[in-house]
């Protein structure tokens, strides 16, 4: 069946129930069991109130990787639950832009902002690694579950995730970068306006002939 697997995908799933996430993660292991797909890592997830998100049950190939934590999941799961990933998406589900596409049009929002905002505050969610011959096994199974399923390429996500650190890197140096500026032109305001205090009160001390304080 290994054969049939030509589609290698990142799936985010949320449900309107807590308790639908761990019967997902369980119904894909069965779907995994019987060849229908092949998982390489796959997590229940819940976004905190702080942005972080935790990982409440998890399941990987049994491999050098170890567990989900070992592969693109847990990788993707430190990237969401992260500064970038509040920058991107977040607790708060503020979508900055993606830090990858020039354009901000929903349709070239980088995968990792879509994935984020699909991860949010309430109940647990589900990422997954998996190959699959096609969508309808999994999407079958969420749908039975009332799942809404977001699914991407393997090759974009992991694609954005090596690039993760760099971007973060950069939107620390643009906000620091912003901040001085903002300090710089605060501390010019400051300076104008006392001058100009200054400016003033000379001025109408000539006007009396009282010596200024």
């Amino acid at each position: 069946m290994a054969d049939g697997y030509n589609q290698r995908n990142v799936i985010a799933v949320t449900f309107p129930e807590e308790a639908s996430a761990y019967e997902a993660l369980s119904r894909l292991k069965d779907l995994d069991s019987r060849g229908d797909i092949d998982i390489h890592g796959a997590a229940v997830v819940a976004r905190q109130q702080d942005g972080t998100i935790a990982e409440k049950d998890e399941f990987g190939e049994d491999s050098y990787e170890g567990t989900a934590g070992g592969g693109l999941i847990g990788l993707l799961i430190g990237v969401l639950g992260g500064p970038l990933g509040v920058l991107i998406g977040g607790a708060a589900g503020v979508l900055v832009g993606s830090l990858f596409d020039s354009d901000d049009d929903d349709e070239t929002d980088s995968v990792l902002s879509q994935i984020s905002n699909a991860i949010r505050v309430g109940p647990p969610g589900l990422l997954t690694d998996v190959s699959e011959p096609g969508p309808e096994a999994v999407d079958a199974v969420m749908a039975h579950l009332n799942g809404t399923v977001l699914r991407r390429s393997f090759n974009d996500v992991e694609t954005e995730v090596a690039e993760a650190e760099d971007a973060q890197r950069a939107a620390k140096k643009k906000a620091r970068h912003e901040l001085r500026e903002s300090r710089e032109k605060k501390q010019k305001t400051d300076v104008d306006a006392k001058i100009a205090e200054l400016k003033s009160k000379l001025h109408r001390h000539k006007k009396t002939g009282t010596p200024a304080s």
